[in-house]
């Protein structure tokens, strides 16, 4: 071989060391701009994740919030709501305990009388049921008006039922054997009643 063609046969491989050396210093650079354009998207991809974690957590801690004034505000309307209950029926436990006495005086009014100290005595005990049914009435208590009315179960007690005498008085009260009440829009006591079937 002669030496030209010795000599361009190296200068043709000599290139190539220099491109390979090129390329390599290449994918060096290229590997460092690399590192380089990481570091500044791996900050921003954690703060990225960061502002995503703390925004889920304010929504978290927002919702609580409105969760719990939504519950503060449910439990002071439910408060008011008991304690207007309880101011409307203060007198009801007093009420019921009353109604046995005068149940107690009209039965003593129904009996008959003959001389004068019991026909005063009567008048004594009329005097006293009208005064208290004035007060029952002037704080909401009502006698419920049963008879001859249809029968309604949330203002009556059946306590017997006869047959009926016509149509129109089918379900309908007959007869009372114990007045029932009411205490402003509640049953105090049913009035128990004998209705037509």
């Amino acid at each position: 071989m002669s030496k030209e063609e010795n000599n361009s046969k190296n200068s043709k491989k000599e290139p190539k060391k220099d491109e390979h050396k090129k390329s390599k210093t290449e994918v060096e650079n290229s590997k460092t701009k690399a590192n380089e354009e990481k570091k500044p998207e791996s900050l921003e991809s954690k703060l990225q994740r960061n502002l995503t974690q703390l925004q889920k957590e304010k929504d978290d801690l927002e919702d609580k919030y409105l969760r719990s004034q939504a519950e503060m505000q449910n439990m002071q309307n439910r408060y008011n709501k008991e304690r207007a209950q309880l101011i409307k029926y203060e007198s009801q436990s007093l009420a019921k305990d009353v109604l046995p006495a005068m149940d107690n005086l009209e039965r003593a009014l129904a009996t008959k009388v003959d001389d004068e100290a019991s026909k005063q005595l009567k008048k004594g005990v009329q005097m006293t049921l009208d005064s208290l049914v004035k007060a029952m009435k002037d704080h909401g208590i009502s006698e419920i008006i049963a008879e001859g009315v249809k029968f309604d179960p949330n203002l009556h007690q059946a306590v017997q039922t006869v047959a009926a005498e016509n149509d129109d008085q089918k379900d309908h009260v007959v007869r009372v054997l114990q007045k029932g009440y009411l205490y402003k829009d509640r049953t105090l006591r049913p009035a128990m009643v004998v209705v037509a079937q």
